[in-house]
């Protein structure tokens, strides 16, 4: 209701065509169909209350003229209303022989409904100034944000650079991989957000199976050996963008974790990978089938980046994750559940 209620506000019937000359006969048009209804209106309204109040829907029709006609089906609507309302009040003689009162409140309606004429004509013009204000500052935040987000990937990249170049300054192994390790995850960042400005940006829903499904295929190339296979089973949903970009998030740093602790000394393995909905509910499982419990360092560590890390995608998936390990495995799991649920 309130969406027809705006797009009401905002009608012009002369702008249903494009020719100006249609345009205006369209306006003239309205303004002939409100001032014709009217004294319809007012016919039938004479047969159970003759002679009451022959000006009061002269109002409404010039309202309505010019708020969905402008001026020009103001004018035509207040012409014919206020052509009728005084052949009903005044003399056959006319104005000659019309007492003072009936003179007087001749004027008065005359100026009441030029009046209204106005003070529609100026709100019109007021919303449809309102709204191109609107429509031009939709534009200037978007070419801000085109600006915003080229600026982001550039600093992504920097970013990736630098830690490259002081990686080759490094002679130090463990320091190199901490290196490779802070890389990837820029660059895992930097995916991430290229793909949700570049092919959603438009909108603030994002389809989930296509956007993990690239996800998988990056992470299967560039992190997992060839000896670890990936399945991967995804609902067809859409959640909005904020949701979205943390659960790829969190996907991608747990893929990483088992990249780097599930699968040692060459092991091969499988990875398993579910993402289902129901209602407003969803849940992502990660699950593996790799070293579990005896894991070096530790899996039962904490306070690492990787677990900030998943920790802090959660809350901004406003989601609860787990982590568990068996000897014959790892499943770290992100549920989020609605609060009527």
């Amino acid at each position: 209701m309130d969406e027809k209620m705006k797009r009401l506000a905002h009608f012009d019937v002369g702008l249903l065509f494009s020719r100006p000359s249609l345009q205006f006969a369209a306006r003239l048009a309205l303004g002939l169909a409100c001032g014709l209804g009217m004294v319809a209106i007012r016919l039938v309204l004479d047969m159970s209350m003759p002679g009451s109040g022959p000006f009061a829907l002269v109002y409404p029709a010039v309202l309505l003229a010019t708020l969905y006609g402008r001026w020009e089906a103001g004018i035509v609507a207040y012409a014919i209303g206020f052509a009728w309302s005084y052949a009903r009040i005044m003399p056959p003689t006319g104005l000659e022989t019309a007492s003072a009162g009936t003179i007087n409140h001749l004027v008065l309606h005359a100026i009441s409904a030029i009046i209204v004429l106005a003070f529609a004509e100026r709100f019109r013009t007021a919303v449809e100034a309102a709204q191109q204000h609107g429509e031009q500052e939709i534009e200037r935040r978007a070419v801000l944000l085109a600006e915003l987000e080229h600026r982001t990937k550039n600093n992504f990249a920097l970013v990736a650079s630098l830690l490259e170049l002081q990686k080759r300054k490094e002679d130090s192994e463990p320091i190199r991989r901490a290196f490779d390790d802070a890389i990837g995850r820029v660059q895992t960042f930097s995916e991430a957000y290229t793909h949700l400005a570049g092919e959603q940006g438009e909108g603030v829903m994002v389809e989930m199976r296509p956007y993990l499904d690239r996800m998988v295929a990056r992470a299967s190339n560039a992190m997992l050996p060839p000896q670890v296979r990936i399945s991967s089973r995804f609902a067809e949903a859409s959640l909005p963008r904020e949701a979205a970009v943390a659960i790829g998030l969190f996907a991608n740093e747990a893929l990483t974790n088992c990249a780097k602790y599930a699968f040692p000394e060459g092991r091969d393995g499988t990875v398993e990978m579910t993402f289902d909905v129901s209602g407003d509910e969803w849940r992502l499982f990660i699950r593996d089938n790799g070293a579990g419990e005896g894991a070096t360092p530790p899996p039962h560590a904490s306070g690492g980046i990787g677990t900030q890390l998943l920790e802090a995608f959660a809350r901004q998936a406003k989601a609860r994750h787990t982590t568990s390990y068996t000897p014959g495995g790892c499943e770290v799991s992100l549920i989020y559940e609605s609060e009527s649920g």
